[in-house]
């Protein structure tokens, strides 16, 4: 097959198998990757995908044929990349994943040696320009590294029950739902560790995805848990996508938890343990991770959006966690990456030590700073997104405090909004909060969507 490299985007490769993400694509990644990134062990594994497979055997043949020995942990979450490379110190690892994308689609997501991302800054466009290099000799060579297969789950799962305190951990029902993707076989061995009456639902991984794209920000991926929360009247609910990198919360009755609110229950849960710490937080909505970090001592930083940025960030400030609201949640002492696992253990346990049931605990947070969740328009290229955002920034600037952290954000004393293009889809992006004032809150949400799409 031919190279085809229209799947490199903002993070990763992603596309659809066999067009955009096929085994020649995945053999010369292999091939360049440790000459790009002087890597000498490499930690790859894939998710529940049926191309999984096919790609990490080209993608093995193209390391191994470069020098490089493979580590191969099988089928797995992103996060057990993460964790490979950190705890073994490999030069790099190698997730084979599209995360929450449909079946058909595929992909790659690479780390460096300490784990530090790959970006299109830091070697990402340079594995994109060599694979794209036809006056490379791309002829069968014969393999000097090696192939081997490790067992990471018993130091993983140790590393995540790290992060509670087991022994204090109070016997709640709760629902989990994985959506038949690789998170099953994790929930079922830390099952054995835990208290926890747990319904599962969808607990088999199936890469045909047979009840639907395991991505709970879609309201359709949604009722599922539901539904299964209020039938067994359990304490909450967690659905995971694809590759569990990221994880989402339901009350008792049901509702779904904006990844925003997970946040700040997951900077008190820290804070609590760690006062003084320093909590990483995205600019689209802020207030309520502003107040939870100052009332429990922490010191509240504003980061741009984005795995790489919040990450590079987090280990600068050698901050103790930093939380997107789009559910992406990263921990100093897990390499300084995200994971899906360790935030539903700490809030569990935080229930645990409430006799307040989560939609009260929400209700509060909710009332105190409403928001809009993230509202997206289909736009027509980079140049319209531009042009929205100077019109939205001369219009409301004038009076508001601004800044260009990530897009556009403009702050007034009773609410704020943050506009920002897409980095890997043709969408503007609005989040608007205030101030304990949800009418406020929805009509300045109009009045800027009104703007936008006139």
């Amino acid at each position: 097959m031919a190279v085809n490299t229209s799947g490199f985007g903002a993070y990763d490769i992603r596309g659809i198998y066999p067009v955009s993400i096929n085994q020649e694509l995945a053999y010369r990644v292999g091939r360049v990757f440790p000459e790009i990134f002087g890597a000498k062990k490499v930690a790859v594994g894939h998710d529940i995908r049926l191309s999984g497979p096919t790609i990490f055997e080209a993608l093995a043949r193209g390391l191994t044929e470069a020098g490089c020995d493979v580590y191969d942990i099988g089928q797995c979450g992103t996060e057990m990349i993460y964790f490979a490379t950190g705890f073994n110190d490999f030069d790099g690892g190698i997730m084979i994943t599209a995360s929450h994308n449909p079946a058909e689609y595929n992909g790659m997501k690479f780390v460096r040696k300490g784990v530090r991302p790959v970006s299109p800054k830091t070697g990402l466009l340079d594995i994109k320009a060599a694979v794209e290099d036809e006056t490379r000799d791309w002829s069968f060579r014969k393999a000097t590294g090696t192939i081997r297969r490790i067992d990471i789950q018993p130091d993983y799962i140790k590393c995540l029950l790290s992060y509670v305190d087991v022994a204090k951990l109070k016997p709640l029902k709760i629902v989990i739902n994985t959506g038949n993707g690789a998170a099953g076989p994790i929930i079922n061995e830390l099952e054995k560790f835990l208290p926890f009456d747990i319904v599962k639902v969808h607990n088999n991984g199936n890469g045909y995805f047979p009840h639907g794209v395991p991505n709970p920000l879609l309201q359709d991926a949604r009722h599922e848990t539901a539904k299964a929360v209020v039938d067994s009247g359990a304490v909450c609910g967690i659905a995971f996508d694809g590759d569990f990198d990221r994880c989402f919360l339901f009350d008792e009755r049901g509702n779904f938890i904006e990844g925003y609110y997970m946040v700040g229950l997951l900077a008190e849960a820290f804070l609590k343990k760690n006062r003084g710490e320093k909590i990483i937080h995205d600019p689209r909505a802020i207030w309520n991770t502003i107040d939870i970090a100052e009332t429990y001592g922490g010191t509240p930083i504003m980061c741009r959006s984005g795995h790489n940025y919040m990450k590079d960030t987090l280990r600068a400030e050698n901050a103790i966690y930093g939380g997107e609201m789009a559910s992406h949640h990263y921990f100093r002492d897990f390499y300084y990456c995200d994971s899906g696992m360790i935030p539903w253990l700490l809030i569990v346990e935080l229930l645990g030590n409430t006799d307040k049931p989560l939609s009260e605990l929400m209700a509060g947070r909710i009332a105190a700073h409403p928001v809009s969740g993230e509202i997206n328009t289909k736009v027509s290229g980079t140049d319209k997104v531009r042009e929205i955002m100077a019109r939205i920034e001369k219009i409301y600037g004038a009076t508001g405090a601004v800044n260009h952290v990530d897009g556009l954000s403009v702050d007034f004393p009773t609410w704020r909004f943050n506009l920002r293009g897409s980095q890997t889809e043709p969408y503007i992006r609005l989040n608007v909060e205030s101030r304990g004032d949800k009418a406020l809150m929805e009509a300045k949400r109009d009045e800027l969507l009104a703007i936008i799409r006139s």
